[in-house]
């Protein structure tokens, strides 16, 4: 009897929402977890503002690796491995860098863990749509993605929180434990594939892919967008610990760490977005999207805490709605090869979550918190009226 993809009817289905859930929350929860740490790192280890924010950094150099290089042996070799393998690795640096004194091998741990982390992302989506069923998988990957953001907003929190009543290295230890606990989990629930076919192809076939992606001027305008969203969002966030730590505010860490509960809002955005882009344009509410984003920077500028703390309320909503939308723009934009277009995406996304973590170091030494606002708000601002002007040139060039 042939076999059929399971259904939100099944078990099984709700055993492969589960794991992955839970396996997103912790990868999410590990990569960012060291984000409002870098005020503690720039005390512990003597690092400058700037070096701290490679701890960041270097996680998603190593992402970004992972997700092309994992994402091939993911067509060939299996999902479930990598998924497995994915929460092993990210596991396994958080009881190892507490160990050492060093920075230089943090980073290199955490440049290792960023690989590993990779694991995860290259394989799941597609592991949703080979085993559950067409009209069930959005579920799934609904859940799936939303957990994204509750792991990423759960990490930093929660590391905030437990640094400033122990230390950031019994943080680490507990991000450990929950990730094997988390391994355990998913290695008794998920069931092995039952559809996964291996590609015979060779890996040029994949590079031809990106190739030719690269060369779509379209595809290439939505990948700047990726970089820049994520390039001006990381950096509000990545700078924010050192601004409120400081007076007027004097925040301790616990504080600031709640500060992040404004993620919160990326679980409300990206639903929000795909309801609002079936009813209206799709390109109207990205552009919504992120001129709210925008605002809610601006709004950070005022000398109020509560001032501050909706800014960051609304900047999450707009990012997380212009970058739900974004992503989704990628799908329509191509007719093939959509894994390597997505791929590609994500590469993007973390090249600005890169930049966004170590890149502005000089502006806000030079310039403070009102000029790192005031240029991360008109990166984004500018960018988004520079891609409305070079579409309505080329529709006119199209209708002469």
């Amino acid at each position: 009897m042939e076999q059929q993809a399971y259904t939100i009817k099944d078990l099984y289905f709700w055993r492969i929402t589960l794991s992955l859930a839970l396996a997103s929350f912790f990868v999410f929860a590990g990569m960012y977890a060291v984000q409002p740490l870098f005020p503690v790192f720039v005390k512990d280890f003597g690092v400058s503002v700037s070096a701290s924010g490679l701890a960041l950094s270097m996680t998603i150099i190593g992402l970004i690796a992972g997700l092309i290089v994992l994402g091939f042996w993911s067509d060939r070799s299996g999902r479930t491995v990598f998924i497995k393998l994915s929460l092993a690795g990210a596991s396994i640096p958080f009881l190892l860098i507490p160990l050492s004194d060093s920075f230089l091998l943090l980073l290199v741990l955490r440049l290792a863990q960023g690989f590993a982390l990779a694991g995860l992302p290259a394989a799941a989506i597609a592991y949703l749509s080979e085993e559950i069923d067409k009209r069930s998988v959005h579920v799934a990957t609904a859940l799936y993605i939303s957990s994204n953001a509750l792991g990423g907003m759960a990490g930093r929190v929660m590391t905030g929180y437990i640094t400033d009543h122990f230390s950031w290295e019994i943080a680490f230890y507990v991000l450990a434990v929950i990730g094997l606990v988390i391994l355990g989990a998913v290695m008794f629930m998920l069931p092995k594939s039952r559809f996964f076919a291996p590609s015979r192809l060779p890996f040029s076939n994949d590079l031809k892919a990106f190739i030719f992606h690269l060369k779509n001027p379209a595809l290439l305008l939505i990948f700047g967008l990726g970089i820049v969203l994520q390039l001006s969002f990381t950096g509000i966030w990545t700078y924010l610990p050192f601004y409120l730590e400081a007076p007027p505010f004097s925040l301790s860490l616990e504080a600031v760490s709640y500060m992040f509960f404004a993620y919160g809002l990326g679980v409300i955005g990206s639903p929000l977005a795909g309801w609002l882009a079936g009813r209206f344009s799709l390109k109207m509410i990205r552009l919504t999207g992120v001129f709210v984003m925008v605002l809610g920077f601006l709004i950070t500028l005022g000398p109020e805490l509560w001032m501050i703390i909706i800014g960051l309320c609304v900047a999450c909503l707009g990012f997380f709605t212009a970058h739900s939308l974004t992503a989704s723009s990628v799908a329509e934009e191509v007719s093939h090869h959509k894994g390597s277009a997505s791929s590609l995406y994500l590469v993007s996304y973390y090249i600005g979550v890169a930049l966004g973590s170590s890149a502005l170091g000089p502006l806000w030494s030079n310039w403070g918190w009102m000029g790192l606002v005031i240029l991360l708000a008109c990166v984004p601002a500018i960018y988004v009226v520079i891609i409305r002007l070079i579409q309505n040139r080329n529709k006119q060039h199209a209708a002469s």
